[in-house]
């Protein structure tokens, strides 16, 4: 039997989605009446002939990914990484048989587990005991496997407490947990986990990546999508990086993070409505990031020990007390560095509806060369943040004499040391 457990050929998959076209102030009835018979005749056409039926005047054709080839051996564990929308999860619902491509084939031998989402295929109103059957048969266990691993499962999902309450009233963690375990106890050819340490405590995330290096060390082959750098390198040994659906690289671990390091690009002003957001965002919404330097010139390029000014804009829709924003600086490898708060600087405030705009200067930025990811949120003070956004862009620090010795600190850009020294800023309130 072929080593080869998985191989792509020219593999795509394309989406088609509608545009509405936007409407005059004034339409005539005669043409909303032309437009919805046209709109029916279009929808019984496709319906007729099999295919999706998509709402919008306009439609457009997007490639989640296009000529992707590549081989995975038995045994490989294989990290895939890129940045939000690169075609990661696209990628991986193809090889769990959720969606078909639109061009190419893929070729897998043996049984597949995937855990995309958590608590995918467990029902609400079922108890976890019910859910770990239903879960499991659902992933292809027979009844007397689920039974014989019941207690294994139960033990490292550690919901035994509240094995018996149904699962709409798990928490977060709890859910992944259960779900995780499950998969993890299938004992498949090929695990394939997306982004299963993004929930999780740091003890459970240690427990998740154990199993995981038990399962490749058993001669099974593990698929592993993560923005966690050091999660990726400790279980990993070879790593895929994906860019706009397409494989860039793909080889040593170190090598494929080292290339997605130094290409990824710097926004210096970045529109934080197209980016993921995170919270309720009942209260406030970031909508703006700016980065500066000291002469106010926009620039996400930083010698150590140089001043980074960061401006923030902020929409709060209702009257906010107790007002806290913060930033976040984290390493490639998925681990903060550093953490700016305007409650740590003393700066306590209520803020009214409508438009704020923050400005957060770094006076002396003391991180290593290397690239680093800024993320942000905004919350009500003690309450879990309202609006967050993860990754929004990078800034990279380039070395310098910071200390007028002649230090050479270039020799230790993406060593995988990140922070030299503490770094402490200034945040105000100032208008736009």
């Amino acid at each position: 039997m072929s080593d080869i457990v998985i191989k792509a050929e020219n593999l795509g998959k394309k989406y088609v989605i509608g545009h509405q076209a936007e409407r005059g102030s004034y339409t005539a009835l005669r043409d909303v009446l032309m437009h919805n018979a046209q709109t029916l005749w279009n929808k019984t056409k496709d319906l007729a002939t099999g295919k999706p039926i998509i709402q919008g005047d306009t439609l457009e054709e997007v490639w989640a990914l296009k000529d992707v080839n590549f081989e995975i051996r038995r045994g490989e564990a294989v990290g895939i990484i890129g940045r939000n929308g690169a075609g990661k999860s696209t990628l991986l619902k193809i090889l769990s048989r959720i969606v078909e491509p639109s061009t190419g084939r893929v070729t897998i031998e043996g049984r597949v587990a995937s855990l995309l989402e958590v608590g995918t295929g467990f029902h609400p109103e079922l108890t976890g005991r019910e859910n770990i059957y239903l879960n499991g048969t659902i992933l292809g266990m027979t009844r007397a496997e689920i039974k014989r691993k019941f207690d294994e499962i139960v033990a490292f999902a550690e919901v035994e407490k509240y094995l018996d309450t149904p699962v709409k009233r798990y928490s977060s963690g709890m859910y992944v947990r259960l779900a995780f375990a499950v998969a993890a106890h299938l004992e498949p050819e090929i695990l394939v986990i997306d982004e299963i340490l993004a929930v999780g405590d740091a003890q459970f995330q240690k427990k998740c990546l154990g199993k995981m290096s038990t399962v490749a060390k058993q001669g099974r082959t593990v698929l592993f999508v993560s923005h966690n750098m050091s999660a990726v390198v400790g279980l990993c040994r070879s790593a895929m990086l994906l860019e706009l659906g397409q494989v860039v690289i793909m080889g040593p671990v170190k090598e494929v993070i080292n290339r997605y390091t130094l290409t990824a690009g710097c926004e210096t002003s970045v529109d934080l409505e197209r980016l993921p957001h995170g919270g309720s965002g009942a209260f406030a919404r970031l909508q703006m990031l700016s980065l500066f330097n000291d002469t106010g010139e926009p620039t996400g390029t930083f010698p150590m020990g140089g001043t980074a000014i960061m401006r923030l804009r902020v929409h709060c829709h209702q009257h906010m007390t107790n007002f806290e924003i913060g930033v976040k600086i984290s390493s490639w490898a998925g681990v903060a560095v550093h953490y700016f708060v305007s409650t740590w600087e003393g700066m306590r405030c209520d803020l009214g509806e409508g438009i704020h705009l923050f400005e957060i200067t770094i006076p002396k930025i003391m991180l290593l060369p290397g690239k680093y990811l800024i993320g942000a949120w905004v919350l009500r003070e003690g309450n879990p943040a309202d609006d967050h956004v993860q990754e929004i862009t990078t800034i990279e620090v380039v070395g310098s004499d910071v200390n007028g010795y002649g230090a050479d600190f270039e020799r230790y850009a993406y060593s995988g040391c990140e922070v030299y020294a503490p770094s402490h800023c200034s945040i105000v309130k100032i208008n736009e």
